[in-house]
């Protein structure tokens, strides 16, 4: 064993170990649409005195964690987005209007002297004629009464808890302690109203809450004037329930918001969705995985077995760098790890099929060969990988919820598919090569024959680039159907871009669309959306709903289907909307500027042209084929189609990293020949990287679940669409390219920057 081998395996080793630790005491951390809760995003908004800026929205974040935290939720979530935006998750909370309602609400708690019962008749409340400083509001009871300055606020109190009175039998009431000054401030304003007669109604203390009072009481005959309460304690009395006590208590007991907050999106998933999702996922995982196993162990035998073997360490490694990191598994991020397997195999597919190559051309031995693979093949694993990191970098920066996940998910199985191919598999190879019983075998290894796809294209030798432009025009009409598509049927933007709501029901029988549509008009939502399942599955999705309007909704399907059960609810606010729209613009727009850049500097121009023409080849015809199948354009889908970017490119960067190295070495074939040997070479690793990839998104569209069904769908298109551009879009377009380099200088551009 070398010295190099040593290291690797101690490297190996090691990194599984500290894996199979963090797998077995860590646990993964998973996000809502999981495990099922909800999550709320709030906005802050300016309020007359007080802008929304990060201050504002820090101070506001620490009011809203002491109201969930006297919530009673278990491991609630609050942080800060951005300058402006709280996101606020709470496992196991499946009906938000409660928490959305508490968690809203300003506040503006405020104490005020009543100065008498006004005598104003025919004007509404807050807005009657009194003198400067005053105001009138109804009491508790309904009548007028005028209320002098407030002088204290929510900002005065320390605490507040609901309690009963049973000993007086009096019921439920909130103690209310205050602090620092605002204990002065409570004895001089009872001290005042205790100067007053017994009934007269100046000897009542006004306790508004958002400019309503709650409680007016009258200060105890047994209040000394001028000394009034002391101590700093008090109860707010009223004929208050259990849950109304309990609320004002939350409410004080948090105080004033500094700035008010809106609910811009809203999401609730239940528990049975969450865990419906993981197990589909993870049955797709096992036999998708097994069947990619099953498939590398037959066209590489020995090497695809210790292949297999590094698949799996590659799942306990990713695994346990997603809990290590603390990082939230989504369901699309559980689908980008099943995804990532599939996609670990193309390194190892990558370095087998240039071993194949130095052992049939070099007459190398095993080993010679395989290190020769791996040094040969370590540039296009390197740049095909980068460019993926790059799609998940975007998605990360520029998304968010679940579909940031995704990209935290997807960045990470990138790393450890580069980890188990380039380091695991290579220890395992190298330790399987060296036995005496495997040299005496060669044709064990599965590297010693060129295999059946590159036999047949070596004696056939057919000259691809010859019919480039019928190539291209063939891409150019597929363009055209998937821009009349678009066109003709238009897209369907789910919620997330274009703000409204999405409820969706599990029924114990299938209900019929049209008679779901009928029972909404008739509940006045005439333009609601519903889509049906064979299974009982209804998704009804309208623009901006109240939660007494999504009441109606549960009302109305409830009635069709003999009851119902709501797994789902999304409520998405219209700017929102229109800032994940802008966002998706961008995303997509920067991907294909940042792969342009990548591969400008690491290739010549016309290579990045045609990969990022490419690019937009593949990404234009699968948004087109889900405007004719009126799939719902929506983050998920956002997230499966930069993950396509970042595929379509990966099979270009192999065929141009080959294509860069026969112009290093032979000057003299024309480049069009180059290109089509190029192509022809890297075939056999594009058909056999595409089916590992395919067995996995197979499983994941025939068991995912209707959750990842859609998902899994646009990647599977975008794969076979993108193994196609990269020989027959991006192969013949940079030919065409350097001809019209050719002819525009005399001179033909070779090589790489």
């Amino acid at each position: 064993m070398t010295r190099a081998l040593r290291v690797r395996a101690f490297l190996a080793l090691a990194v599984l170990a500290l894996s199979l630790h963090i797998t077995a005491t860590v646990p993964v951390r998973l996000g809502l649409d999981l495990r099922g809760g909800t999550q709320i995003v709030l906005e802050t908004r300016d309020s007359p005195t007080v802008e929304a800026d990060s201050e504002a929205t820090d101070r506001t974040l620490e009011v809203l964690r002491h109201r969930i935290d006297a919530l009673g939720v278990a491991e609630p979530s609050l942080a800060r987005s951005g300058d402006n935006r709280i996101v606020v998750e709470l496992p196991g909370v499946q009906d938000p209007r409660e928490a959305a309602g508490v968690l809203g609400r300003t506040a503006q708690l405020t104490f005020h002297p009543v100065l008498g019962a006004a005598d104003t008749e025919g004007t509404a409340p807050g807005s009657r004629s009194v003198r400067p400083g005053e105001r009138v509001l109804d009491d508790e009871s309904g009548r007028p009464v005028r209320l002098g300055p407030s002088a204290l606020t929510g900002a005065d109190v320390d605490s507040a808890e609901a309690r009963i009175d049973q000993q007086g039998g009096a019921g439920w009431f909130v103690g209310v302690e205050f602090e620092g000054a605002g204990k002065d401030a409570w004895a001089r304003l009872t001290g005042e109203a205790a100067c007053r007669p017994a009934g007269d109604p100046a000897r009542r203390v006004a306790i508004v809450l958002d400019d309503k009072v709650i409680s007016s009481p009258q200060v105890d005959t047994s209040i000394a004037c001028r000394t009034g309460i002391t101590g700093g304690s008090t109860q707010i009395t009223g004929s208050f329930g259990r849950e109304e006590a309990r609320e004002l208590g939350l409410l004080v007991n948090g105080g004033a918001l500094p700035v008010p907050v809106e609910t811009v999106e809203q999401r609730t998933v239940g528990p049975t969705l969450g865990a419906a999702a993981i197990e589909a996922s993870a049955r797709a995982a096992v036999i998708g995985t097994a069947l990619t196993a099953l498939f590398i162990i037959a066209v590489y035998r020995l090497l695809g077995a210790l292949a297999a073997v590094a698949l799996v360490c590659y799942g306990v490694v990713s695994y346990a760098a997603l809990a290590a990191l603390g990082a939230t598994l989504t369901l699309p991020g559980l689908a980008g790890f099943v995804l990532a397997i599939g996609m670990a195999v193309d390194a190892n597919v990558l370095v087998f099929e240039r071993a194949r190559e130095e052992y049939a051309a070099r007459g190398k031995g095993l080993r010679p060969a395989l290190t020769a693979g791996f040094r040969n093949a370590f540039s296009a694993v390197a740049d095909s990988n980068i460019t993926t990191l790059i799609a998940a970098g975007l998605l990360f920066l520029l998304a968010s919820g679940p579909v940031k996940g995704f990209g935290v998910t997807l960045g990470i199985g990138v790393l450890a598919s580069m980890f188990s191919a380039l380091v695991i598999t290579r220890v395992l190879a190298d330790h399987a090569v060296a036995r005496r019983s495997v040299r005496r075998r060669p044709h064990l290894t599965g590297i010693a024959e060129t295999g059946k796809v590159r036999d047949r294209l070596t004696r056939r030798d057919p000259d691809l680039m010859r019919r480039g432009r019928t190539w291209l025009a063939a891409s150019a009409v597929a363009l055209v159907l998937a821009g009349s598509g678009i066109a003709v049927r238009g897209l369907d933007f789910g919620v997330e871009f274009t703000g409204g709501r999405l409820l969706e029901y599990a029924a114990s029988a299938p209900v019929d669309a049209d008679r779901a549509r009928d029972a909404l008009a008739d509940a006045g939502l005439p333009r609601a959306v519903v889509q049906t399942s064979g299974d009982g599955d209804l998704t009804v999705r309208t623009g901006e709903l109240s939660d007494a309007g999504a009441a109606k909704v549960d009302e109305a399907v409830g009635g069709l289907a003999g009851g119902a059960e709501k797994v789902r609810d999304e409520l998405i606010g219209p700017s929102l909307g229109d800032e994940l729209r802008r966002g998706a613009v961008i995303a997509l727009v920067s991907a294909l500027g940042a792969q342009l850049l990548y591969l400008a500097v690491r290739f010549r121009w016309a290579f990045g042209v045609s990969a990022v023409a490419a690019m937009a080849h593949d990404a234009l015809i699968l948004v087109g084929v889900f405007a004719w199948l009126g799939k719902p354009v929506d983050g998920v889908f956002l997230a499966a189609l930069l993950t396509v970017i970042g595929y379509s490119v990966n099979d270009s960067v192999v065929v141009f990293d080959r294509i860069r190295e026969l112009s290093a070495g032979d000057r003299g074939t024309p480049f069009a020949r180059l290109v089509n040997t190029a192509v022809l070479q890297t075939l056999p690793r594009t058909v056999n990287t595409g089916m590992g990839a395919v067995f996995i998104l197979a499983a994941l569209t025939l068991l995912g679940g209707d959750s990842l069904t859609d998902f899994a769908l646009a990647l599977l298109i975008g794969i076979v669409v993108g193994t196609y551009s990269s020989m027959f879009v991006a192969a013949p377009l940079a030919v065409e390219l350097d001809r019209g380099a050719v002819s525009a200088s005399g001179t033909p551009e070779r090589g790489s920057r």
